[in-house]
């Protein structure tokens, strides 16, 4: 085995001034010394709770600096990191839980009760870390030394599980290797131009990938800063950008902004970069935000499966639209169902090689080879064309996952929920353009009876799924469209509705 920790040495254990601050926000500044301290706290916190090599830690817990360390040690101390989506359920913890076989769970103490009757096996440790960084977790940590032995790892080695959305069937974990994550990070620090002198406005939440490996692995292995906000606020936007040079964002962020009319050409003039993903920024944000600033966002597309594969370039046409060109080191082809590759300018899958690429899901083997071919390109299941210049323009999905907000959401989960109610007929959950969040989750339903309303379809669910998955519009029809098969045509729903929320 190697003699050190593939992915922590790299990013976070090389040498930086220990003075200067890594994260920064309203409760004050954190240098990287004591980021480093607390890590190692929380390393030794992880062992004596039982941590072993390959040990999967989940975390539900809201945006700290006390939970990014958490994942910083977890790396650090031999262990898989699992962050879950702070919206979820305990209905849908459950499942993470079960399926991951964590054996260490972090959870906000509100919840912690829940958690202890959903959890059957009473080897796994319940710790929990709330908003304001008290809970069991801190008040441990506090005890332990804060020198910590680094545990070897090996690039292929697992350092995250992340569980994404498919359109059917139950959530896959993504199995993310040390290698797939530093790879990427290195890309991207010579793509984007990251170095030391850089302060990262962060607003985006850190349990999936945008947030967490993109955003703060890059910052740590440049040795820059980033103001860590615990969320996506206009005002608090407006009044920290000021010190930031750079922005990631989801298209939401932009859309707001530029309803804020302090935000011109004054406000950003000292900032270098603004990054946009997680969902389709529309060309009318594009024109308005470089209208208002003189700056144009970058696009780019990842996933969960592979983190970042394209982005418009910083030097050169940032062209609306687009999601530019493959990464470095990424091997991109537009390929028809059987894998073979399509002429260019034609539709068909994003098919994906490199790195960054992971290795499979979660003891889901056959998942895992439906997804890859046999010259290892991974099917992305994301249709798209190459245009003339060579740059990437994604034209939808070959299902129908939604992507609201930059949160993934798969309607068979809504639809199934749905149609337990007593008097729904059927019904069919689509993604519906939005100026705001990029696609609205909306549900058509069809009624037995006229007795259930909205509010019936919205109590029903608002204790069975996240928010974000629930609709933002039910509308009521007498049928759904059908082909001759008897299949749901939902591409004649989104055809529709799609100039719902435009009105």
């Amino acid at each position: 085995m190697s003699s050190s920790n593939y992915l922590y040495d790299s990013v976070f254990g090389h040498t930086v001034d220990s003075k200067k601050s890594f994260l920064i926000n309203q409760n004050g500044e954190m240098s990287y010394a004591s980021f480093h301290e607390l890590v190692n706290q929380l390393a030794n916190t992880l062992k004596v709770s039982g941590l072993k090599i390959g040990d999967r830690v989940a975390v539900q817990a809201e945006k700290s600096n006390v939970q990014i360390a958490l994942y910083v040690a977890t790396i650090k101390s031999g262990g898989v990191y699992l962050p879950l989506n702070t919206d979820y359920t305990a209905n849908e913890l459950e499942y993470f839980l079960k399926d991951s076989e964590a054996s260490i769970v972090v959870i906000d103490s509100k919840n912690e009760d829940s958690i202890k009757k959903t959890i059957r096996n009473k080897s796994v440790k319940i710790l929990t870390l709330n908003e304001n960084e008290t809970g069991s977790l801190t008040s441990l940590s506090n005890k332990q030394e804060k020198v910590f032995d680094t545990v070897p790892r090996n690039p292929e080695d697992l350092a995250a599980i992340l569980y994404t959305s498919g359109t059917t069937g139950r959530s896959k974990g993504a199995q993310l290797s040390h290698n797939n994550l530093l790879s990427n990070t290195k890309v991207l620090k010579d793509f984007w131009k990251f170095n030391e002198n850089d302060v990262l406005l962060h607003m985006l939440p850190i349990y999936h990938t945008h947030g967490l490996f993109v955003a703060c692995n890059l910052l740590a292995y440049v040795g820059g800063s980033m103001i860590f906000l615990p969320k996506f606020d206009s005002q608090q936007a407006l009044t920290w950008m000021k010190r930031a040079n750079t922005m990631m964002g989801v298209p939401t962020f932009y859309t707001r902004l530029l309803k804020e009319d302090l935000f011109d050409k004054k406000l950003t003039e000292h900032m270098r970069l603004f990054i946009s993903g997680s969902a389709p920024l529309l060309a009318e944000t594009h024109i308005e935000f470089e209208k208002r600033t003189d700056k144009k966002i970058i696009e780019r597309y990842g996933m969960t499966e592979t983190n970042m594969n394209t982005s418009n370039p910083y030097d050169g046409p940032r062209i609306a639209g687009t999601v530019g060109l493959p990464l470095p080191g990424v091997e991109l082809r537009i390929a028809d169902n059987k894998g073979q590759e399509v002429d260019k300018g034609e539709i068909g899958i994003i098919e994906l090689r490199g790195d960054n690429v992971f290795g499979g899901y979660w003891e889901m083997p056959e998942k895992t080879a439906e997804s890859f071919r046999e010259d290892g390109f991974f099917i992305t299941g994301d249709m798209a064309r190459i245009d003339e210049n060579g740059y990437v323009i994604i034209v939808g999905r070959d299902k129908d996952l939604i992507i609201t907000g930059g949160l993934n959401v798969y309607p068979k989960e809504v639809e199934d929920l749905i149609d337990e109610i007593n008097n729904v007929n059927e019904s069919a959950v689509i993604a519906v353009p939005h100026p705001d969040f990029g696609e609205a989750v909306v549900s058509i339903i069809v009624r037995k009876q006229d007795s259930v309303n909205e509010k019936d379809i919205k109590d029903h669910l608002s204790d069975k799924i996240a928010k974000f998955k629930q609709p933002k519009k039910i509308i009521f029809a007498d049928n759904l469209p059908r082909n001759t098969m008897g299949k749901v045509q939902k591409s004649e729903l989104r055809k529709k509705y799609q100039d719902l929320f435009n009105s």
